[in-house]
C-alpha cells in the first residue's frame, strides 16, 4: 500500500506500453469481491434471524441494540464490497486503490483475530471440556479438542491471512495499476494523497458510525481517565470524538500536517484515558453499564480473558500498532504544509 501519488499532473500520464493488460484479472477479482459482499450481507441476515429466534425463546435476554454495531459493520461492508467489486470489473483506478487499502486492513485485522483466538480458544475450550461443563451444557469430549482447534485455525488462516495476501499481491501489481490508469485516465478521489494516508482517513471515517451508535447500542458508556462516563456525558464524548475524527480525516486527506498532529494527540489522550480506566475498573463493569444480559456476562467471566488487568494488555496490543502507523505516515506530509 506504500504508494505516493499526490500530483494530479502525473496521474493522467499515459502508462508504459510494455505493461500487461490485466482486465480479465480485474473482472475475476471483482466477481470474488462481489461474493465477499454477498457473504457480509448473509451475516446480517443470519444475525437478524438469530435475534428474532432468540427473542421468541427468551425475550428478556434479547437486546437488539447490542447487535446494531455488528449489523452496521457487516451491512456497510456488504455495500462497500459490492461497489468495489463493480469498480474492479470496470477497471476503475479508485476501486484498485480502495481494494488495496481494504486488503491490507483485512490482513491486519485477520492477524489480530488469529492472535486473539490463540489466547482465547484454549481457555474457552477448557471451560467446555471441564468435568461439569458450563451453563448447564454437558462437557465437550476431550478427544476432538485438538481437531477442533486445527480446523478452526486452518479456516481462519485461509480466510484472514491467505485471501487478503492474494488480493494484495494482485492489486499491488504495476500491471494492474497501469491497466486501470489506461482504462480510467481520469483523476479520481483516491489520487489526492498517498494510499497510506488515505487508508488512515478511511479508517477514521469508518469509526464515526460506530461512535454515533454508542449512545444507542452501549448507553453512551465510554472510558474516561479512571471512570466510565454514561448517559448524556458519555454520549457527548462520543459526538465530540466523531466530529474530531471527521475533521482530522479531512485535514489528513488534504495533506495538512495539522490533521496528523490532531489525530496523534487525540489518540495518545484516548489511549492514556483507556489504560487509566481499566487499571481501576474491570471491563465487566462496562458490560453491565451497557446493558449486556447477565448470562452473556457470566460466560465472559468464566473465560477469564478480559477480567482483571488483562484488558490493559489487550488495549496495548490493539493500540500500539495503530500508534506506530500514525508515526509512519508522518513522512508523507510536506514541511511547507501550514501549521
Amino acid at each position: 500500500m506504500n504508494e505516493s501519488n499526490p500530483e494530479a499532473a502525473t496521474v493522467e500520464s499515459t502508462p508504459s506500453p510494455s505493461y500487461k493488460d490485466r482486465s480479465t484479472g480485474l473482472t475475476i477479482f471483482g466477481i470474488f469481491t462481489l461474493l465477499l459482499g454477498g457473504l457480509c450481507a448473509l451475516f446480517v441476515s443470519l444475525m437478524l434471524v438469530g435475534q428474532m429466534a432468540a427473542a421468541r425463546v427468551n425475550p428478556p435476554q434479547a437486546g437488539f441494540a447490542t447487535l446494531l454495531p455488528a449489523i452496521i459493520l457487516y451491512g456497510g461492508l456488504a455495500v462497500a464490497l459490492v461497489w468495489l467489486g463493480i469498480g474492479s470489473i470496470q477497471a476503475r483506478r479508485w476501486a484498485r486503490a480502495s481494494l488495496l487499502i481494504f486488503s491490507w486492513s483485512w490482513l491486519i485485522t485477520g492477524f489480530i483475530v488469529l492472535v486473539s483466538m490463540a489466547f482465547a480458544m484454549p481457555q474457552v475450550l477448557a471451560q467446555q471440556s471441564s468435568p461439569n461443563g458450563t451453563s448447564g451444557h454437558p462437557a465437550t469430549p476431550a478427544v476432538p479438542m485438538g481437531a477442533i482447534m486445527s480446523v478452526m485455525f486452518l479456516f481462519l488462516g485461509v480466510f484472514f491471512i491467505l485471501l487478503p495476501l492474494i488480493w494484495i499481491y494482485f492489486y499491488k501489481s504495476p500491471h494492474v495499476k497501469a491497466t486501470c490508469e489506461a482504462r480510467d485516465p481520469v483523476t479520481r478521489w483516491t489520487d489526492a494523497c498517498p494510499l497510506p494516508v488515505l487508508g488512515l482517513c478511511l479508517w477514521l471515517l469508518f469509526g464515526v458510525p460506530m461512535l454515533l451508535l454508542m449512545p444507542i447500542a452501549g448507553h453512551g458508556v465510554m472510558p474516561f481517565f479512571g471512570m466510565f462516563l454514561t448517559g448524556l456525558a458519555g454520549s457527548l464524548l462520543c459526538l465530540v470524538m466523531a466530529a474530531l475524527w471527521v475533521y482530522a480525516a479531512w485535514l489528513l486527506y488534504k495533506l495538512d500536517v495539522r490533521g496528523w498532529w490532531l489525530i496523534l494527540i487525540a489518540f495518545l489522550i484516548f489511549m492514556v484515558s483507556t489504560l487509566m480506566t481499566y487499571a481501576h475498573h474491570d471491563i465487566i463493569e462496562m458490560y453491565r453499564l451497557m446493558g449486556y444480559p447477565e448470562a452473556q456476562i457470566e460466560q465472559i467471566q468464566k473465560t477469564g480473558l478480559l477480567t482483571g488487568h488483562r484488558m490493559n494488555w489487550f488495549t496495548l496490543f490493539f493500540m500500539l500498532p495503530f500508534l506506530a502507523y500514525i508515526l509512519f505516515i508522518k513522512k508523507y506530509f510536506r514541511p511547507e504544509t501550514p501549521v
